[in-house]
């Protein structure tokens, strides 16, 4: 009789050199045989947020999984049926990592647990134990033995060096615990001293020593990957450790890929923004602004902006994109003296940025706006029927402003627009459709990607022949130039009546919250809003999340709002991480290629429509026809071509990665993994 032991324990170690062979019974072969191994994940959820923020970080970077939900009456049994079978005569397992809630959520003695601890040996498959906590069933001391548990808030771990040659090699270091309210407990764990067969890959300062957060205990021919701290997708400490994690339980070979993006557009460049009044609380000029009458006034960036503009982006290793209005420009010069010193900067400086058409003088492009009433509302004809901006103006706007940029040696990618307030798709309650006039206008001048607002449409969708790229607002409000100014219309949103505010946060819980007290009107922009706006970028940054930002001219002029919040999301973000990990500072046309390439693999996914196996060192990907796939693979992978093969995919975060398809005339993609 074979000794069963024995050949797992063989298999184990051939799993570790990424060789892994299942022996098939000597009834039927005499040789064992390289299994197949799909690249799917399994994930048992207890519902908890812990499992939720892996599952979220699975969906998000586009990796296959199969959710099997515990409290659920009708899920299927984890049994050896569940996890493996037979095809084409080639054993295979079905799931290439298995994410658990813990250990053994299934209890002492399951005979799921049993089958899927069976399984994980017999073709070396990892395990993540999501939340656990620290005692010798998963290779650590009890806490009362040089450990800790308790409030993690504000702790300040380490990547050890175990962690920086493994899985967390991207990182930096350093991995703070968030501790955003010193009201509020936010995370909660254990930290235990590493027994025999336990690997630290992240640690923390406990009295004298160090105790482990996370780490690989080894055991019984299997891994797991054991997190003893609590988490949810959101935070900071799970976003910097959450690709690794999925690295570790795949060893590097997967479906889906993940980067780090940030894209700043400024909106309104050469135009002039109008300014907030801390007397009024509002903005003259503005429909809105009651009494503000011949109270206007204007922000608009200076020369010495501009030359500060480029050379903040050569100190940051960072371009922002310019989204001009030209014949708003060319108004205001016209309206004073004919002279425009900041123009002719910009136009100086134009191979230093990148620029985008934002519509020639920055007109509403929706429905003829009535602003006899608050809210404005749209104007009708004798009929009964919404007047719309006609298709040849919309046009004439975006033709113009490609026209006057490229008689001044800008160039621009027409194939992208950005019109202003983002008129002319739908904007509820007033205009609950898009101008149907707009498309129409888009195609005419050749535009593919149409820039949106992420808090009113966060999916990308099709405008005619286009498609939307959601854009996220940032809290720098663009009718303000001065820090003051900034912390008095903060003020005025965030804070009750009784706080001398508007109230707003207190009519509208759900969507905001009231600040406890105003911001110091000096410091309270610099000292307070900058690190809450900051924070909330950098979550963007982190979530594997390619749609940019937005502001505003207004926010680099007069007391340069903007490079504060900047400042902060570059800085950190550069601590957070090694030169292998850079921030991708894309375009807005290639974010949308990234967008609809992503829905079309996830309605592939959805429909069960790919097939994909690792045998060995080769992998095979097979898509429908026309769906690109996201695939991550280790240093060295070579894709097959027709004839010969080639380096795969481009280099981030320690491994190889691209949207890939099959070549002409093959009918799948092929990988050949580093022996």
């Amino acid at each position: 009789m074979v000794n069963k032991n024995r050949m797992n324990r063989v298999a184990a170690v051939m799993a570790a050199a990424a060789l892994v062979s299942v022996v098939v019974p000597a009834a039927t072969a005499t040789a064992a045989v390289t299994p197949r191994i799909d690249l799917k994940v399994l994930v048992v959820d207890d519902g908890g947020t812990s499992v939720e923020a892996i599952t979220a970080e699975l969906r998000d970077t586009g990796v296959p999984f199969t959710r099997v939900q515990l409290g659920s009456s009708g899920r299927p049994v984890i049994d050896a049926a569940y996890l493996s079978d037979t095809v084409d005569g080639r054993p295979r397992a079905k799931f290439q990592g298995v994410v658990l809630p813990n250990e053994n959520p299934f209890g002492e003695g399951s005979a799921e647990m049993a089958a899927l601890a069976a399984y994980e040996t017999t073709y070396g498959i990892r395990q993540v134990d999501a939340y656990t906590w620290s005692h010798p069933g998963v290779g650590l001391e009890y806490t009362d033995n040089g450990g800790y548990g308790g409030e993690l808030d504000g702790t300040r771990a380490a990547v050890t060096a175990a962690g920086k040659a493994g899985p967390f090699g991207y990182l930096g270091g350093q991995v703070a615990f968030e501790d955003n309210s010193p009201l509020v407990p936010e995370s909660y764990g254990f930290m235990g001293k590493p027994r025999a067969g336990y690997t630290s890959y992240l640690d923390a300062p406990v009295g004298s020593g160090r105790a482990s957060l996370v780490g690989e205990y080894t055991h019984d021919g299997r891994s797991e990957l054991v997190v003893t701290f609590g988490y949810n997708q959101h935070q900071q400490q799970f976003r910097l450790l959450a690709r690794g994690i999925v690295e570790w339980l795949t060893q590097g070979v997967h479906l889906g890929q993940s980067r780090n993006y940030f894209a700043v557009h400024v909106d309104d460049v050469f135009a002039p923004d109008a300014r907030w009044s801390k007397e009024l609380n509002c903005t003259p000029g503005d429909y809105a602004c009651p009494g503000g009458e011949g109270q206007e006034s204007t922000i608009r960036m200076t020369a010495a902006d501009a030359q500060y503009a480029a050379q903040w982006q050569t100190s940051k290793n960072f371009k922002l994109d310019m989204l001009f209005n030209a014949g708003a420009g060319e108004e205001w010069k016209a309206e004073n003296g004919g002279v425009d010193a900041m123009t002719a900067q910009l136009i100086a400086d134009r191979a230093k940025f990148r620029w985008m058409n934002h519509t020639y003088t920055h007109p509403f492009l929706g429905c003829v706006q009535d602003v006899t009433t608050s809210p404005w509302t749209c104007k009708k004809n004798a009929q009964g029927a919404i007047q719309y901006m006609s298709r040849a103006e919309i046009s004439a706007q975006i033709r113009d402003n490609n026209n006057w940029a490229a008689a001044k040696g800008i160039t621009t990618d027409r194939t992208e627009l950005v019109t202003g307030e983002h008129s002319g798709l739908k904007t509820n309650p007033q205009q609950p459709q898009d101008n149907p006039n707009l498309a129409g206008a888009l195609a005419d001048n050749g535009v593919k990607w149409a820039g949106s607002d992420n808090s009113r449409e966060p999916a990308q969708r099709a405008v005619g022949a286009a498609l939307t790229v959601p854009r996220h607002p940032m809290n720098v409000y663009y009718n303000t130039g001065t820090n003051a100014e900034m912390a008095d219309e903060y003020n005025w949103i965030y804070t009750s009546r009784a706080h001398g505010g508007s109230g707003i946060c207190e009519d509208n819980p759900g969507t905001s919250t009231c600040l406890p007290a105003p911001v110091d009107a000096t410091t309270g922009y610099l000292d307070y809003i900058v690190p809450q706006e900051a924070r909330t970028a950098l979550r963007h940054v982190l979530a594997n999340d390619p749609r940019p930002h937005y502001v505003h001219q207004s926010n680099l002029a007069e007391d340069r709002t903007l490079y504060p919040v900047l400042d902060q999301v570059l800085d950190t973000y550069r601590t957070l991480y090694a030169p292998s990990a850079p921030i991708v500072n894309q375009s807005m046309k290639d974010t949308g290629v990234e967008l609809s390439r992503r829905a079309a693999w996830n309605k592939a996914i959805a429909n069960n429509q790919v097939t994909a196996y690792r045998i060995g060192t080769t992998v095979t990907v097979k898509t429908p026809s026309g769906v690109f796939a996201p695939v991550t693979a280790p240093n060295g992978t070579k894709k097959q071509l027709l004839l010969g093969s080639a380096d795969f995919g481009t280099a981030y975060a320690g491994n190889r990665s691209t949207w890939t398809s099959p070549e002409l005339l093959q009918s799948a993609v092929t990988l050949k993994l580093p022996s």
